[in-house]
């Protein structure tokens, strides 16, 4: 077993989150959702996710992200459908090392009872054009060596995204999302955001 800085070449399974795995999720500029319909047809679905700020860890076994208004909702559909998730970290600086969580994730819509309090956690990332918050009950944290990860050096947050919807109202972002093909139902046909845009819970 080849290690370094406190990574292993060999892969290890976690029992939760700690502070050293939540300090290496804080620290990262992006992270990865996966997701799949249950069908063997069906697309499975891969997201980068970034925006500063939208990924909290609410516990040793819970995280959630931000979801914004996009093209489409597949990961939406596939979580409504089978809840079947899991988010990728990749260390582009430091010693290399690869996290996974695999879980259960469950979309948070904007008139639901618990919006008000999980926003309240990811403070100013909370932004126009939110449609959905996701919320994932880890149930196998592991790592891997990521050896072959290339070192990317982060410059800076692209602005274009929320530049984009700070300039629509709440009914234009509502608007938006209607018009988008692939928003209220996945490109296999699955139910994904809710439309209309439900208002957001105060």
């Amino acid at each position: 077993m080849e290690c370094g800085q406190g990574w292993c070449a060999v892969g290890k399974v976690y029992a939760r989150i700690d502070d050293r795995l939540r300090s290496f999720i804080e620290a990262q500029k992006v992270f990865f959702v996966a997701s799949a319909p249950l069908s063997g047809s069906g697309h499975v679905n891969i997201s980068p996710k970034g925006r500063a700020g939208s990924l909290a860890v609410l516990g040793e076994d819970e995280l959630a992200y931000l979801d914004f208004g996009g093209s489409h909702a597949e990961t939406l559909a596939h979580l409504r459908e089978n809840g079947r998730i899991a988010l990728m970290w990749c260390a582009f600086e430091g010693p290399p090392k690869v996290l996974r969580v695999h879980g259960r994730g469950e979309p948070v819509f904007r008139d639901d009872p618990r919006w008000a309090e999980l926003v309240r956690r990811f403070g100013d990332a909370d932004a126009p054009g939110l449609r959905a918050i996701v919320v994932v009950r880890a149930e196998r944290i592991s790592d891997s060596c990521g050896f072959a990860v290339p070192f990317m050096d982060y410059r800076e947050e692209r602005t274009l995204h929320a530049d984009h919807f700070g300039r629509k109202t709440d009914e234009e972002f509502a608007a938006y999302c209607e018009s988008k093909e692939h928003n209220g139902i996945s490109i296999d046909g699955l139910p994904a955001l809710p439309l209309p845009l439900p208002a957001r819970t105060s």
